[in-house]
């Protein structure tokens, strides 16, 4: 168990899940958690990190950075998401293990797992077939640091984790019209529309796929139960167990943001994995369930796109 006074860095706080993991660890108690921005520490860069980690040497880490973006920005950014994200988790996965930290927590994505596995993905499923082209190059840098971690582990000793949560959503997600998830996409998009009167709003694929959502907050209460409680080389899936088509999403986004108009599909667009649903038996196992449902969480995600992006 972490003492609640124990040196606790999180890496990422300004991003959706770092943010949730902060908040969490606020809520419970937890009183000396180090944060850096971007601009007070490029986690790419491996001379500036070492330093970071020698001067500070916080006894667990919570490695929630990563560049991430959807299906668009996965196709156009290949070498950039390989890169940055094998970067920056490589830089702060060594300086941690060199450094002494006690124990460090690796956030991954259900994308690591093989584009038709069998559903619901259990954790065992890893690297037993091919990956899903659309976003290829982050689910390998993704695979590479939790593999780093069990390698960490079984050479040296260590106690390094990985959780692989579903699709998230929530405070302080991404809403750019290009580098966001389907359902913060979806949400800016339909509040655009709302407000600009269109009659209709048309949205890729042909709304076929199958996905599994987790809000944001959920996914943290299981981090800090992982670091307190989980030890082991196999990552821990993260979900709600449930999944829904990307049709039947639409609709609850366009409800909850109070759109109103036609909803068109594009089928020469990309529909991503045809199914990508995770089996949460061993988190469920360990004491944790999710829960916020979709019809309670869209509605918050939309209040909390509200606050930060205003009414028009």
């Amino acid at each position: 168990m972490m003492d609640l006074h124990a040196k606790i860095y999180v890496a990422g706080h300004r991003g959706m899940v770092g943010s949730a993991i902060v908040r969490e660890l606020e809520r419970q108690g937890y009183d000396h958690i180090i944060t850096r921005t971007h601009r007070e520490l490029d986690l790419c860069r491996q001379e500036a990190v070492e330093a970071f980690f020698a001067e500070q040497r916080p006894e667990y880490v919570f490695l929630a950075a990563a560049k991430v973006g959807g299906i668009e920005a996965n196709r156009q950014g290949l070498a950039d998401f390989l890169y940055q994200n094998m970067m920056l988790e490589m830089n702060v996965v060594h300086s941690a293990w060199q450094n002494g930290c006690r124990k460090l927590e690796f956030l991954g994505s259900s994308c690591i797992y093989p584009r038709l596995a069998p559903q619901p993905m259990k954790e065992d499923c890893l690297l037993t077939s091919s990956l899903e082209k659309t976003n290829e190059a982050y689910a390998l840098a993704k695979i590479s640091g939790l593999k780093y971690c069990e390698f960490l582990n079984r050479q040296y000793g260590t106690d390094y984790i990985s959780v692989m949560p579903t699709n998230l959503y929530g405070p302080n997600d991404n809403y750019d019209p290009v580098r966001s998830h389907v359902l913060p996409a979806l949400i800016r998009r339909f509040h655009e529309a709302k407000m600009s009167g269109a009659p209709f709003v048309t949205c890729w694929g042909d709304g076929s796929p199958l996905r599994e959502f987790l809000y944001v907050d959920d996914l943290a209460q299981l981090c800090v139960k992982l670091m307190n409680e989980y030890s082991g080389n196999e990552t821990v899936n993260a979900g709600s167990g449930k999944e829904l088509t990307i049709k039947a999403l639409t609709e609850l986004v366009a409800s909850a943001v109070g759109y109103e108009g036609e909803i068109r599909w594009d089928p020469s667009k990309p529909n991503g994995t045809p199914r990508k649903l995770l089996d949460v038996s061993k988190a469920e196992a360990l004491g944790w369930h999710y829960k916020t449902e979709l019809e309670e969480g869209i509605p918050l995600a939309y209040a909390d796109f509200l606050r930060r992006f205003g009414q028009a």
